[in-house]
């Protein structure tokens, strides 16, 4: 039976990406463990198919964060039998690098994200010269590997010579009733990790122009930020932050929601190349949603117009949106019927086969 290990640094409950990977490779016959590290938030789950592990960490965050990580992952991948070793982005990469090396193993990647061109890096000078240092002797070592859209596989092919598959982040399909009845109130709901580049800062101030309430379920290193424009806008009754929910309960809380947030900044090529997971996400729950006017959502909106594309640095044009899929029910079911199309060809029961394909070449 062919191993394979997978290796991230942010939370394993949370992951619905790396849980579909690593269930399905589970399920086609590899042996698959996902390695990441500890959590004291953690919060327990339904015990998945695969193997789990964790790494415990003194440090949390900041430079030093990431060399005791690389460290300790290196170690426990020594340790293991003969495996595929998969670097989950830059992050992880290092480990994978030197552990394979040692080894002999084969080693990949799975680029969610061009993790250099992520607002949090790119605007930080000596953090992103750092990144972008470790990118460019890194990649070209990892020949072999897969990322999330065309846009993101043409630009690793254009910066580096590689040549990465496509496999889309869809979402499994969830099964309930085409007319799903949703809460008797209107209300909208962000989903996801609440992080800087998403844009809080144009849509918190667009929620004064909007007369139904927002949900943001999640966390991350902009929370602290969005809180603090929520009291700058005097908006602590009609934005309402919760914590991080499962994702086995938040598959049946977002179709209850109205519509669907996906807004990210400019800033960076990761947000205007990549496609969010919350958007197909909305797509599943057959919610409408207003997006980022970028090409990738640009080139499934034109064949499925599943929701309003903006642009993310006007408060104006996100209210202006967020109205019209309130109070045009024309418009609002033309969107829920598309998202009702597009759920037949966006779902991880046909993407998952790209997956199968890529391993079942290195085993």
């Amino acid at each position: 039976m062919t191993s394979i290990i997978f290796c991230v640094t942010n939370d394993l409950y949370f992951d619905r990406r790396m849980h579909k990977i690593c269930s399905s490779l589970q399920a086609a016959g590899y042996e698959v463990t996902l390695v990441g590290r500890s959590n004291k938030e953690e919060k327990k789950d339904t015990a998945p198919s695969y193997r789990r592990h964790w790494l415990t960490c003194w440090l949390k965050r900041g430079p030093f964060f990431y060399v005791e990580f690389q460290l300790r992952l290196w170690i426990f991948l020594l340790l293991q039998k003969k495996s595929i070793l998969c670097a989950i982005d830059l992050d992880t990469m290092p480990a994978v690098f030197m552990a394979s090396i040692l080894k002999k193993q084969v080693r990949v990647v799975d680029a969610h994200e061009l993790f250099t061109e992520q607002k949090e890096v790119v605007s930080r000078k000596w953090v992103h010269r750092i990144w972008l240092t470790a990118e460019r002797w890194l990649v070209p070592r990892f020949p072999l590997g897969y990322t999330v859209n065309d846009q993101l596989s043409q630009e690793f092919k254009k910066r580096y010579g590689v040549n990465y598959v496509i496999v889309r982040n869809v979402p499994v399909t969830v099964s309930f009733p085409v007319q799903y009845i949703a809460a008797q109130q209107p209300w909208i709901i962000y989903q996801g990790a609440v992080n800087e580049g998403r844009s809080f800062e144009t849509l918190i101030p667009a929620m004064t122009m909007v007369d139904t309430p927002l949900h943001i379920y999640g966390k991350g290193n902009f929370l602290e930020e969005v809180q603090q424009l929520i009291h700058t806008y005097k908006l602590k009754d009609k934005v309402i932050c919760h914590a991080p929910v499962l994702p086995e309960k938040l598959v049946q809380l977002t179709p209850q929601a109205t519509i669907g947030v996906t807004l990210f900044e400019k800033t960076g090529l990761n947000q205007y190349w990549s496609l969010a997971n919350r958007f197909f996400d909305y797509i599943m729950a057959g919610i409408p949603q207003i997006c980022s006017d970028f090409p990738a959502y640009q080139s499934i909106l034109a064949k499925y117009p599943v929701g309003l594309a903006v642009n993310p640095e006007d408060p104006e044009a996100i209210a202006a949106a967020l109205n019209k899929l309130l109070t045009n029910r024309v418009v609002y079911e033309q969107c829920k019927r598309a998202c009702w199309e597009a759920r037949q060809e966006l779902n991880w029961e046909r993407e998952q086969q790209h997956l199968l394909d890529f391993y079942a070449k290195l085993s």
